[in-house]
């Protein structure tokens, strides 16, 4: 699966997830955004930011708990809470966030 955004093609895997996650770039999480029916605020954006962060210094994407509670140490308890981040990301904090990430599926998600 693949789709083309600015005369460049991208592919996926069968669930819509980046194969090359060196290719991200914020139109790229853009267009994954719309895919997902997600309008992008700044609290998605430090949101997205902060999982990338997390991935480069961990390699691997955090399922929702872990995601929840590492959010709530860097970014406050108010935005470290489910009901915060589903509010954001309402498919799934854990797996939409990091589709739009440009992160594989994390670990753990159905």
């Amino acid at each position: 699966m693949s789709f083309e955004l600015n005369g460049k093609t991208y592919e996926t895997d069968e669930e819509g997830y980046l194969i090359n996650l060196s290719e991200w770039n914020e139109d790229v999480a853009k267009y994954l955004a719309a895919e997902e029916k997600v309008d992008l605020s700044d609290n998605h954006w430090e949101v997205i930011n902060f999982l990338r962060e997390y991935y480069n210094d961990y390699q691997i994407a955090p399922a929702v708990r872990v995601l929840t509670k590492a959010i709530g140490k860097k970014l406050g308890p108010e935005k470290g809470s489910s009901k915060y981040l589903y509010e954001l990301f309402p498919y799934g904090p854990a797996k939409q966030a990091c589709k739009i990430a440009g992160l594989p599926k994390p670990t753990g998600c159905i």
